[in-house]
């Protein structure tokens, strides 16, 4: 019988610690549990994590494939690789984009960065983070000077209020949302759901806040008005350690106008507010960052938590990350930024990372490039003038997920496309060269969940032999293709982490404190971990008597006197800063043509493109949640195939009743690969985000038939 394996569950961004049992005959994991030693979970798993650990539906890759006239065939690595290599040596090196994954372990991400930045050079590189992670990441930095929440998982049972806004946890991230609501059950502990959708979290909540859709921006404004007008700003903590706030003030309307612009009433504007006004953590997710205010949104947020003075343990802003390791990526990738949250544009970190990698300084591209939208707006086929003209997936499948992807995959079809992936998927589908993958339960490595906390990622079984981990494709490419790049065609993780902790040496990610052994010792370790003792929980906050938020410190600060209460933040001031934005129109609001509004959302058990839980080549009908006054209005019944439009496309769907859905909306899961058929591909300014939550769409009955009604303008 094999032995345990611990390791870190990849399902989801909560960082579970599992064990792990391979089986004893042939490949796979047999057995997956929770592990009651790691630290984060202590022994809790949902079943998602246990069932896709196990037995993950999709179809497998286990051997290279080539296209040739017109199908994919099976070959070998060193055929598959030549005609990769040979596909990317015939463009320019900076016309290749590479598009990488917040599934990746740290080491595969921080190998994919570098190949893309300072192998190729590219500007056309995105760790697909940018879809669910981009608007949290620029509000953060907006706001605090530094990416990543200063809060943590030990502050949930210290708050006294929980807002869950944009978000369900419930789904997305269960085994978070039993501590929350174990938290919630406590006396004068509430939950509040801000949700249009009367979700699953919103179901289990104390109070259900549903804003008309869009308007997350006035409902927010309209709470920060009111704890203006009632007199309930931390004015001592606002005064000596932010800036901005009196701006804030003299532009907001009154809280009255802002409730009437949300669709809600001036009671539920003072339940919110009463929250605030306690020790509350504010949660969110992609409900608030998937917006083309995604980045206003999320800085009014954080505004709330700032003005009541909500940035000590036991409160604070919150995001709640989508993929296993976005936050990971966010340190490592070099998608944003250098290894640490090293500025990408300052000159001198520029010169260090060169030298690090003996590379010159000006192989680096010279801005982080436009995002995943941009990239596909780039693509043209080979030998064209188009700015990208070859592209490199890597765990990602950009087909079914960025917005408006019909045009996407089309694009794709152009260019010389390599698609790296453990599981079948609608990308690998169309390229011209397939390498297969080592998944989750198979690799070796590290991840970082979204309170900071690096852990150890291991293989509990082998793979078919013509499976190679995700590290080792990477880094055979990159030698071959830039002779010094990597010295090891298959590097050892352990290798790669040192170099990407090393690389974060003094900065606001520090990760330097951090190494294989400290975790075979400590399990998980949280950054900043700037030496080999340090672990900081809460971030920017310290008291005279413990220092920054240790380990250790928690339920002493949540008490501690305000005189002995400092805080700093890696801004040129010191100081936080207030957002002052009134927000956007929305990217596509319904008229007559298009009357209703599209949202998208996680199903249970759902994860990403849903390429683990559905046949890829022959996907289940997509179905379209409807309120039931909705469905009467359009003629529609229960179980109908119907026609869902929007003015990129048609697919056909089935009408499932569903009252939690307001009037006028239209839910379809995120996992389905014909939804993003219909999403918009208008990004939020700043964050280059995509606003995949709000679109405009009509639903019609289908033929006689049964053909899709086409969309038209």
């Amino acid at each position: 019988m094999s032995d345990w394996v611990p390791t870190t569950c990849m399902r989801c961004a909560v960082g579970c610690g599992h064990l792990h049992r391979g089986a004893d005959v042939g490949n796979g994991i047999d057995v997956a549990r929770g592990d009651a030693a790691h630290p984060v979970n202590q022994g809790l798993a949902c079943q998602r994590g246990i069932r896709e650990s196990q037995d993950p539906d999709g179809e497998w890759l286990n051997r290279p494939m080539v296209r040739r006239q017109g199908e994919l065939v099976p070959t070998t690595w060193d055929v598959a690789l030549s005609e990769a290599l040979n596909g990317f040596r015939a463009v320019a090196d900076e016309s290749i984009a590479v598009l990488g994954s917040g599934q990746q372990t740290n080491e595969a991400a921080y190998a994919l960065g570098k190949l893309a930045r300072g192998g190729f050079g590219t500007r056309y590189y995105d760790a697909n983070t940018t879809l669910c992670m981009a608007s949290a990441v620029t509000a953060y930095y907006e706001t605090f000077g530094s990416d990543a929440p200063p809060c943590s998982y030990d502050d949930i049972p210290a708050a006294e209020a929980h807002v869950v806004w944009g978000a369900n946890p419930s789904v997305a991230h269960p085994v978070m949302f039993r501590w929350i609501r174990q938290a919630a059950n406590e006396d004068g502990v509430d939950l509040l759901v801000v949700d249009p959708v009367e979700s699953e979290t919103a179901k289990d909540a104390d109070r259900h806040v549903a804003p008309d859709p869009g308007t997350d921006m006035a409902l927010a404004r309209a709470v920060m008005a009111r704890l203006v007008e009632t007199d309930r700003i931390d004015e001592a903590f606002v005064a000596g350690h932010t800036e901005g706030f009196d701006e804030l003030v003299d532009g907001l309307p009154s809280a009255a106008e802002a409730a009437t612009e949300a669709g809600v009433a001036m009671e539920a504007v003072d339940v919110l507010a009463d929250a605030f006004d306690q020790r509350a953590l504010c949660y969110w997710g992609m409900g608030v960052n998937q917006h083309v205010q995604g980045t206003d949104i999320n800085r009014a947020l954080i505004d709330l938590t700032l003005a009541t003075g909500n940035l000590r343990p036991g409160g604070g802003p919150f995001s709640l990350t989508g993929q296993a390791n976005s936050m990971g990526t966010r340190i490592c990738s070099c998608k944003g930024s250098w290894p640490g949250h090293r500025d990408f544009e300052d000159p001198g970190e520029r010169r260090l990372v060169a030298e690090e990698w003996e590379v010159p300084v000006d192989r680096l591209p010279p801005d982080p490039g436009p995002g995943p939208v941009g990239i596909a707006d780039a693509m043209g086929a080979k030998g064209s003038d188009a700015d990208v003209q070859a592209v490199w997936t890597v765990a990602t499948n950009p087909v079914a997920g960025m917005p408006d992807a019909g045009p996407v995959r089309e694009r794709l079809e152009s260019t010389f496309l390599v698609a790296q992936d453990a599981f079948h998927t609608e990308t690998t589908a169309v390229a011209d060269v397939v390498l297969p993958a080592a998944t989750w339960g198979e690799s070796d490595g590290t991840a970082i969940n979204m309170e900071r906390t690096v852990s150890r990622v291991r293989a509990a079984t082998g793979t078919p032999s013509g499976v190679w981990s995700d590290l080792r494709i990477i880094a055979t490419i990159g030698a071959r293709l830039f002779p010094g790049l990597f010295d090891d065609p298959d590097p050892d993780p352990e290798m790669l982490f040192d170099e990407f902790a090393g690389l974060t040496a003094g900065t606001v990610a520090d990760c330097s404190g951090i190494d294989y052994d400290r975790l075979e010792r400590e399990t998980a370790v949280r950054w900043p971990a700037p030496d080999a003792e340090t672990s900081v929980a809460y971030r920017y906050h310290e008291t005279a008597e413990h220092g920054e938020g240790t380990e250790t410190d928690e339920a002493a600060t949540v008490e501690a006197d305000a005189d002995a209460e400092t805080w700093q933040f890696p801004t040129p001031s010191g100081k936080a800063r207030f957002s002052s934005a009134h927000g956007v129109e929305q990217a596509e609001p319904t008229d007559e043509s298009y009357p209703l509004t599209l949202t998208t959302a996680r199903e249970a058990d759902g994860y990403n493109t849903g390429v683990r839980t559905r046949n890829v080549r022959d996907p289940e009908t997509l179905t379209a949640r409807v309120n039931p006054e909705t469905m009467a209005g359009e003629g529609l019944t229960a179980g109908e195939t119907a026609s869902l439009a929007s003015r990129r496309g048609s697919v056909a769907v089935e009408i499932e009743p569903d009252p939690a859905v307001p009037t006028g909306m239209v839910w379809t899961s995120i996992h389905h690969p014909d939804t993003n058929r219909l999403t918009v591909d208008t990004v939020d300014p700043r964050s280059k985000e995509p606003n995949l939550k709000q679109c405009a769409v009509r639903l019609l009955p289908t033929g006689a038939d049964g053909s899709v009604v086409p969309a038209d303008d």
